[in-house]
């Protein structure tokens, strides 16, 4: 038996992780669903911006969650000279990636901005919209970028300095 593992089982395999995401319904939503809070509407698959139909379910949907249990699914880092000086440009670049990335995904929404030491942080209820906005900020200014995912926690933490 060479070459082989005993009883015949392999122990070369690359097994996968399990990802779990809390906020992310295990079970198919009935259609149609509006979430209370910000009337947002889960229909075809997918949360939408839609005319709340009548005798639609009510569920909160995961970015309101997030908001109500302070859980962000991404942060964005900005700091360094640059920020200080053009801080209300930058954070209107913020804004205005955030608002035309809410028009087409209700989930993709900014949650917080504090101002610590020097730096802003950011905090959002998915982690496409922080990749994206340090994205347009190395477009529109330089600097360094770094992203870091915690895949198997569906988190990502973006850094922009400048």
């Amino acid at each position: 038996m060479k070459g082989r593992a005993p009883h015949g089982k392999r122990k070369d395999r690359i097994l996968k992780e399990y990802s779990h995401d809390a906020y992310k319904s295990c079970l198919k939503l009935p259609e149609p669903t509006v979430c209370p809070q910000c009337q947002a509407v889960f229909e075809k698959g997918r949360w939408r911006w839609a005319r709340s139909p009548l005798g639609a379910h009510k569920l909160i949907c995961p970015a309101c969650h997030r908001i109500k249990d302070g859980f962000p699914a991404g942060i964005l880092i900005l700091s360094g000279e640059f920020l200080s000086k053009h801080k209300d440009e930058i954070l209107n670049l913020c804004h205005n990636e955030e608002t035309n990335a809410k028009q087409e995904h209700p989930l993709h929404r900014l949650m917080e901005i504090v101002e610590e030491r020097g730096c802003i942080k950011i905090t959002f209820t998915d982690n496409h919209l922080p990749r994206r906005i340090g994205e347009a900020l190395f477009r529109a200014y330089e600097g360094e970028l770094d992203f870091h995912y915690a895949e198997e926690e569906k988190f990502i933490r973006v850094t922009w300095k400048r």
